[in-house]
């Protein structure tokens, strides 16, 4: 087996690891009947799934809040969901 073919195996199974690992999960959404229709409609006209453009907009959201991997970065600024806390000194 040559060397390219080993680092290509290598890199392919990181991929298939990584892919693996990121088991999906369902998010349901409550929203009236016409914003589901107008939304459905809208993604179809950009020739994509409401699936795909919710997940853009979840990515980008938590990269607006500098959450990565579903942890806050250290020292990033807490949501409205989540306030702000002071430390208590002693």
């Amino acid at each position: 087996m040559s060397s390219t073919w080993q680092v290509h195996s290598i890199i392919m199974s990181a991929h298939l690891n990584e892919r693996m690992e990121e088991k999906p999960a369902r998010l349901t959404v409550l929203i009236d009947a016409e914003k589901k229709k107008a939304f459905e409609e809208l993604c179809a006209s950009h020739d994509l799934t409401a699936s795909q453009v919710v997940r853009q907009l979840i990515r980008e959201y938590l990269a607006r809040h500098d959450i990565r991997s579903g942890r806050r970065r250290k020292g990033a600024r807490p949501t409205a969901a989540e306030p702000h806390t002071p430390r208590q000194t002693n």
